[in-house]
């Protein structure tokens, strides 16, 4: 067993806290921010002579502003003031859903910004209309629409500005301001340049449109939606219930049809991209060559073991196969594909059992890493050096730091972050300078700008741990995590976060299982989780906070992740379990006095472990859990478990309803009742069979939340509920 101590002692040194107080709930959710100023998409000016980041307000902390960091200096400034600038107006029901797809539904002002190429100015959505900000404060207005502008973009020379509106692709042109409608039959089940549902909440691909180099095509992704089957949902709100008619594309049905055009900037010229004779697959990925010759285009099976990478000539839409990836249960999607000048293409691949890079070229393979750790993420290529920058995890999965290797002359991959952290990183188009956000256990998120080798240039945002830092009143009880491994069922070695209170000799104390368990879900990592300030608030109220991650999620190798191919809720929960048995032969813990506690497929793991094992946990409190698997939408849940269609039987063994009669200990469920991710259904499916059942529980439901349930007041109440259930069954247990 292999654990890493924090100690508070370094945490405590680093400033003088004020004066000390306890760490209520309230505060956990109110502004300012207990982790400090938390900027988000960091990005370098084309010159590298700025960064901008979009800032939170102290006073309120989900709502953003765009400011300018001086790269040399230091030197801050606001470019545009989101409350001075706003008109508050209402978002489209689109946009609303784009944003609760992109997990940014409670966050307010800015929430997207692009430079444009030349570096003079800057694109900026807010409140639904489009404004250009220059660099000495001034904005002008782009648009002043009833309208939402849905994804807008600057075009590669900067000439163009791109948007959807009414489901249709919009082209202005800089020159002259002229606002032209590229396609006009938009509407109903018809949209263009949209990203579908699965797209947006599965694939991680937000956009519909791609604009090439040099600004001579658009590729556009064409969907209709009439083959999906519509879902009539109960929105409940406060004051009414609103019924929506969703097109859903529920598991084992039938997907929305996906085509891709090339058109040029006025709309001319539209040809049909050739993605083969088979309509029922997906359109996962869209790039160009570097030159914009071509068309890079991923396409996927249905049934998600092959991906295949098409390239097609925009003039005639003429597509030739270039390679394939397989895989005997899932192939994992990724960003990694880059198109080098040299005409060679970077990949990355799980062929090994483990994600690494390659290089492809004239069809042949090279290899540039290797070993039994995962690349994450291509940050960024230096043509000249000849070097691929990426995250990974060649020191240790809890982990995430920056790296390059040759792609000319591949060896050992050089690391250019601190260990001790976990770094997400962005980098400027030639990978000569590098934006780094860290964190670890004892610090909450920092922004600094590096050069290629890692040196640090200048602080973007340092959020020094001193006395007037908002969590300074709170660090005298803070606590910083252990991090271990425990042996499983199968013998992976399982990775584990443990928070404990001050340990007095022969006490026992209660534990809060924070669960998650789901594909992609790893939660075990040295980072300030998002839900450290409540973690803290759980700690200091007595509870031993306590997170392991299973087979089945992500950064440990194909084997590990594939674990629960075709049986979701076995491996998850065996692995789970086998870390409360671990946790009952510690001498600090009450072995009577284990609760679980998850949120989504979180909600789903705790339903499975109450199920699975009655009597080990004193209660449970799923939220928003997925309860019939065939109620979520196809990429996902087809991915895991198959097509219901053609072999229902992984999800009847996977659901809960038909176990839900095993549980025997105290449960609390909490939903959002507008909820179209999890959809309400799934909680109302199994409340029904527990009263069926006879079985007591308790229920707390949110008119008008969604999947997040989301905002100050909201999350303080979900979680007040939850602590105050899980006091009364567990921790006051006698």
């Amino acid at each position: 067993m292999c654990k890493i101590l924090l100690p508070l002692l370094l945490l405590a040194a680093a400033a003088a806290p004020a004066t000390a107080r306890d760490l209520t709930l309230q505060r956990v959710f109110e502004s300012p921010n207990l982790a400090g100023p938390s900027p988000r998409l960091a990005k370098l000016s084309p010159d590298g002579r700025l960064v901008t980041v979009l800032r939170n307000r102290a006073d309120e902390k989900d709502r953003y502003d765009l400011w300018a960091i001086d790269a040399a200096t230091g030197q801050a400034r606001m470019l545009v003031d989101s409350k001075k600038l706003g008109t508050g107006a209402e978002l489209s029901e689109e946009e609303k859903m784009r944003r609760e797809r992109l997990r940014i539904a409670g966050t307010r002002g800015i929430t997207d910004y692009a430079w444009a190429p030349d570096g003079k100015s800057i694109l900026v959505p807010l409140d639904g209309d489009l404004y250009v900000a220059t660099l000495d404060g001034s904005v002008r207005r782009l648009t002043a629409t009833k309208e939402t502008e849905i994804d807008p973009k600057v075009s590669e020379t900067g000439r163009y500005v791109s948007f959807l509106r009414n489901q249709n692709l919009h082209v202005i042109d800089l020159a002259n301001a002229d606002d032209h409608g590229l396609t006009t039959d938009g509407g109903g089940t018809l949209s263009w340049g949209a990203a579908e549902f699965v797209a947006q909440e599965e694939m991680d691909r937000h956009t519909g449109y791609w604009w090439s180099p040099g600004d001579r095509y658009i590729a556009v992704a064409r969907v209709d939606e009439s083959p999906v089957q519509v879902v009539t949902r109960a929105a409940i709100g406060a004051e009414g219930t609103k019924l929506v008619e969703q097109r859903y594309p529920a598991a084992g049905t039938a997907n929305a049809l996906v085509d891709l055009y090339i058109m040029r900037p006025d709309g001319g010229g539209r040809v049909k991209a050739d993605l083969g004779p088979n309509p029922d697959q997906y359109l996962t990925r869209v790039a160009w060559t570097a030159d914009g010759s071509s068309v890079l285009v991923q396409r996927m099976s249905r049934d998600q073991k092959r991906l295949d990478v098409l390239r097609v000539d925009p003039a005639t839409g003429a597509s030739a196969l270039l390679f394939s990836e397989t895989s005997p249960t899932w192939v994992n999607l990724t960003d990694n594909l880059k198109a080098l000048k040299d005409g060679s293409l970077l990949w990355s691949s799980e062929r090994s059992g483990f994600s690494h890079l390659y290089r492809w070229k004239a069809g042949k393979w090279t290899q540039l890493t290797r070993g039994d750790w995962t690349v994450e993420r291509v940050a960024g290529v230096d043509e000249k050096a000849k070097r691929v920058y990426f995250t990974g995890t060649p020191d240790t999965p809890v982990e995430q730091q920056l790296y390059w290797v040759s792609y000319d002359k591949p060896g050992k991959p050089v690391r250019v972050t601190e260990l001790g952290w976990f770094n997400a990183v962005t980098m400027d188009k030639d990978a000569t300078h590098v934006l780094v956000t860290r964190s670890n256990p004892a610090q909450p998120s920092q922004v600094y700008l590096a050069d290629a080798s890692g040196r640090r240039l200048a602080w973007v945002e340092e959020n020094r741990l001193g006395p007037d830092h908002p969590y300074a009143p709170y660090l005298d009880s803070h606590v910083a995590a252990t991090f271990g491994t425990i042996k499983g069922p199968d013998g992976s070695g399982l990775h584990y976060r443990l928070l404990t209170p001050p340990l007095e000799p022969g006490k026992r104390y209660p534990v809060f299982l924070y669960v998650y368990g789901g594909p992609h879900g790893q939660r075990v990592t040295r980072d300030w989780w998002r839900d450290q300030p409540l973690q803290q608030y759980l700690v200091d109220h007595g509870w031993v906070v306590f997170s392991l991650d299973n087979r089945g999620t992500n950064r440990r190798g194909v084997k590990f992740e594939s674990g629960i191919y075709h049986a979701a809720g076995t491996v998850e929960v065996e692995d789970q379990l086998a870390g409360v048995a671990w946790l009952k032969r510690q001498p600090f813990v009450d072995p009577r006095k284990i609760a679980v506690m998850g949120w989504s497929y979180g909600g789903y793991m705790t339903l499975r472990l109450l199920e699975k094992a009655p009597g080990v946990f004193a209660a449970g409190a799923a939220v928003a859990p997925v309860t019939r698997w065939e109620l979520y939408d196809t990429f996902y849940t087809e991915r895991y478990l198959g097509n219901p269609a053609t072999d229902p039987a992984p999800y009847k063994a996977a659901d809960t309803l038909d176990e839900a009669s095993a549980i025997r200990d105290p449960l609390l469920v909490v939903h959002g009742m507008a909820d179209d991710n999890v959809v309400f259904e799934n909680t109302t499916s199994l409340i029904a069979r527990l009263q069926k059942e006879k079985h007591p529980f308790e229920l707390m439901v949110y008119p008008g939340a969604t999947h997040a349930i989301a905002g100050e007041g909201p999350q303080t109440h979900v979680w007040q509920t939850i602590v105050d259930f899980l006091d009364r069954t567990v921790k006051d247990k006698r």
